[in-house]
């Protein structure tokens, strides 16, 4: 749906909900990265069942989203909020690539950056033939990020 179609009280409650984000305290914050990290696992999880049952695209977009979990949760932990995979994508690099402490490398962003034109291609191109191998290296990745994420943030 976009704007156009909805209710102005609807578009006034989502502006209203994305305003209450920016007012959270370090606590709120990170208690969002712990929800954040939570559906990463679950996230990871459906990707893993959907391995095993041959549904490759399936286990593709479950991976991505399981990664991009586990960058809005580290963004959350820096107090920031990202409204697109886009915005979410710059603000890891920024954040944590270039003026990180060197716990994520460039290779974290650029297998980031193969996960979401794989899941993209997975949910939009009819012609796509995802392979159990490519899929297989998806949920690694993401399995990869996730436990990685985990320690960093154990460690903060």
């Amino acid at each position: 749906m976009n704007f156009r179609r909805r209710s102005p009280g609807t578009r006034i409650l989502r502006i209203s909900t994305r305003k209450v984000k920016f007012c959270m305290d370090k606590e709120q914050w990170d208690s969002l990265a712990v929800i954040r990290m939570e559906r990463a696992r679950e996230l990871l999880g459906e990707a893993q069942e959907l391995l095993e049952k041959n549904s490759y695209k399936s286990a593709n977009n479950r991976a991505f989203y399981a990664i991009e979990k586990c960058v809005k949760a580290l963004l959350a932990t820096e107090q920031v909020e990202v409204l697109t995979h886009n915005g979410a994508m710059k603000m890891f690099n920024m954040k944590f690539i270039h003026s990180g402490d060197g716990n994520f490398t460039a290779e974290d962003y650029r297998k980031i950056a193969k996960a979401e034109q794989i899941r993209n291609a997975s949910d939009y191109d009819d012609f796509y033939i995802a392979s159990r191998e490519e899929t297989r290296q998806q949920v690694e990745n993401a399995l990869y990020f996730v436990e990685k994420v985990e320690m960093y943030l154990v460690k903060k």
